[in-house]
C-alpha cells in the first residue's frame, strides 16, 4: 500500500460516498474505486460496506481508518518540520486536546506560552484522548490534555484538577424545574446522551461506567460523535448529557445542574513522553501553576477538585 491509497480511504470513510469522495480527490470514481479494490485485496479484508447508503465501514475498516489517520497525521508533520528546520524557522510544539478543554483554561495557557516562546510555532490538534497515547509515543504530539487515566509506562499523566459533572437538562422538563444538586441515581430510566461515539474507550465509558457504579441504568443510550451534537439533542429534548462543569457556556439553551456525589468528576489529565527533558515541557508545567495561582472563573472550587 502507499499514501495515496490512505488518502483515498481517509476521504470514502470521511465522506461515506464514493462520488464525493472522487471529487475532493480531483479524480474520477473508477480509479479511485480500483485503488480501495486492491487496497483491500492487499489486506486480504474488506474495509468498506458498499451496499449500503451511506456506505459504512466494517470494523477492519474503522480500525484502519484510525491507523491511518495517525499515518497521514505523522507524516505531514514530519513533512512540516523538516522544511521549517531546512529553512530555518521556527520550531513546532505539538499540543493535543479533547474538545471540552477549550472551554477550561487551555486557551490560556496557550496564549501565555506564545508570549514566553515567540519562537515556538504552536500546533493545536484536537484528538480524544484514548488518541493522545499512540500519538506522543510516535512523536506527533509533545504534550496532550485528556480526560481518561491510563496505565502505558511511555506516557506520564499528570492530573491537574478534577472537574465536577453537571446534567445537561431540556428546559421545561421535570428535572429542569430546580437548580439544586442531583443525584446520580436519578438519572435512572433516563434517556443519555453520550459522546464521543468513537474511538474506544472514552469519556462515554467513564460516563457510563459512573452511571452504572450508582446502580443508575439508562432506558437508553444514544451515542454521537461530539459534544457540540450531544447538547444540540439534549436542546431538541432528545436526552440528557453528562458534561464537565466549564462546558456549560456552549449552550444557553438548556437548563444544567450539578451532581452531588464527590465522584461524579472528570480529570484533566496533562499527558507527556515519559522522560522528556524538553524545556518547552517545564514551561507548560510552570504557566499552569501560575494559571492555578490566578484563580481564573473557570477554576472556582465548587466546580474543581485540586489534588
Amino acid at each position: 500500500m502507499d499514501l495515496r491509497q490512505l488518502r483515498y480511504f481517509v476521504a470514502i470513510a470521511r465522506e461515506r460516498n464514493f462520488t464525493r469522495a472522487a471529487e475532493i480527490l480531483h479524480i474520477a470514481q473508477p480509479p479511485l474505486s480500483r485503488q480501495i479494490q486492491l487496497l483491500e485485496e492487499e489486506l486480504g479484508v474488506a474495509l468498506l460496506i458498499r451496499k449500503s447508503r451511506p456506505v459504512r465501514l466494517t470494523d477492519a475498516g474503522r480500525l484502519f481508518y484510525e491507523q491511518s489517520l495517525q499515518v497521514l497525521g505523522r507524516v505531514d508533520q514530519m513533512r512540516d518540520a523538516t522544511r521549517r528546520v531546512g529553512l530555518n524557522q521556527n520550531s513546532v510544539f505539538a499540543i493535543g486536546f479533547v474538545a471540552s478543554t477549550l472551554y477550561g483554561g487551555l486557551p490560556s495557557l496557550v496564549r501565555k506560552l506564545r508570549r514566553h516562546a515567540p519562537e515556538l510555532d504552536i500546533q493545536l490538534l484536537e484528538m480524544v484522548s484514548v488518541q493522545q497515547i499512540p500519538a506522543l509515543k510516535e512523536g506527533r504530539i509533545d504534550i496532550g490534555f485528556g480526560r481518561l487515566r491510563h496505565s502505558d509506562p511511555n506516557v506520564t499523566g499528570i492530573v491537574l484538577r478534577e472537574e465536577r459533572l453537571v446534567v445537561a437538562i431540556p428546559k421545561g422538563t421535570p428535572l429542569s424545574e430546580s437548580s439544586a444538586p442531583l443525584p446520580v441515581a436519578a438519572l435512572a430510566n433516563q434517556k443519555i446522551i453520550v459522546y464521543p461515539k468513537e474511538p474506544r474507550p472514552s469519556y462515554a465509558d467513564h460516563v457510563l461506567s459512573l452511571l452504572h457504579g450508582h446502580d443508575a441504568r439508562p432506558a437508553e443510550i444514544q451515542e454521537v460523535r461530539e459534544i457540540q451534537t450531544a447538547l444540540g439533542l439534549v436542546a431538541a429534548d432528545a436526552g440528557l448529557c453528562l458534561v464537565p462543569a466549564s462546558a456549560r457556556q456552549m449552550r444557553s439553551d438548556v437548563h444544567y445542574r450539578l451532581l452531588e456525589e464527590k465522584d461524579a468528576t472528570s480529570p484533566i489529565i496533562l499527558n507527556q513522553r515519559a522522560g522528556d527533558s524538553s524545556p518547552y515541557i517545564d514551561l507548560v508545567r510552570k504557566l499552569i501553576d501560575e494559571m492555578y495561582t490566578e484563580d481564573p472563573s473557570w477554576l472556582d472550587t465548587e466546580h474543581n477538585y485540586i489534588p
